[in-house]
């Protein structure tokens, strides 16, 4: 893909600082947002993990979501996961998602729902569902890797649910911007059969920690 010199023209890719990157967000905000232009935007905009700085924050018992811009087109964040550290298998409310990594490596595990004993709680309005099966079947379709400076993960209408893997010996650095935000997903546990709406938090917003 070539990349839109006026996209890049305003920073060198190796010194891009978040600030830098956010403007460049909100430029694009005047357009029509689609997959190809924020990947393409990403791809020229590498943050590297002393940009990240204060949105970096580690703990040893779950990864760690880091807000560092938020409007009404775009959610921007970094999250931080230590050696081991997954996600649930879980949907992306049918909006436009871009990861890349700026330390380390993660995988990317995609799945396809099948089937599940709830259908008439899915296609509402905004939300691809409400949760609540007790029985279904999510089938794993692909694992993709995504590590420093290489690679993209993107999430669209088509492929909306996956689970985010730290299965390396080191801790990583994902950076992740969302079209639209949302504050919830559907969250699958396959060993008890059952789906559910999760609600989402950050444990820091701007560099500062969460007060809990």
């Amino acid at each position: 893909m070539a990349t839109n010199p006026a996209l890049a023209s305003c920073t060198h890719p190796l010194r891009t600082s978040v600030p830098d990157f956010v403007a460049g967000l909100r430029e694009l905000e005047r357009d029509l947002i689609t997959k190809d232009r924020i990947a393409e935007y990403m791809g020229a905009m590498t943050l590297r993990p002393e940009a990240l700085h204060d949105y970096v924050w580690w703990r040893d018992s779950f990864y760690t979501r880091n807000l560092i811009y938020r409007d009404e087109l775009f959610e921007v964040m970094t999250i931080c996961w230590s050696p081991g550290q997954k996600t649930a298998i879980h949907t992306h409310n049918g909006q436009l998602g871009w990861m890349t990594v700026s330390q380390g490596e993660v995988l990317t595990h995609e799945f396809h729902h099948t089937s599940c004993n709830a259908p008439q709680n899915q296609n509402v309005v905004n939300i691809d569902c409400l949760g609540g099966a007790t029985e279904l079947q999510i089938d794993k379709v692909r694992t993709v890797s995504c590590a420093e400076g290489t690679g993209m993960v993107t999430v669209d209408k088509l492929q909306t649910i996956h689970q985010i893997e730290n299965a390396g010996t080191t801790g990583c650095i994902s950076l992740h911007v969302y079209s639209k935000p949302f504050d919830s997903c559907i969250a699958f546990d396959l060993d008890h059969q059952r789906c559910y709406r999760r609600q989402l938090s950050y444990f820091s917003k701007d560099g500062h920690q969460v007060e809990k």
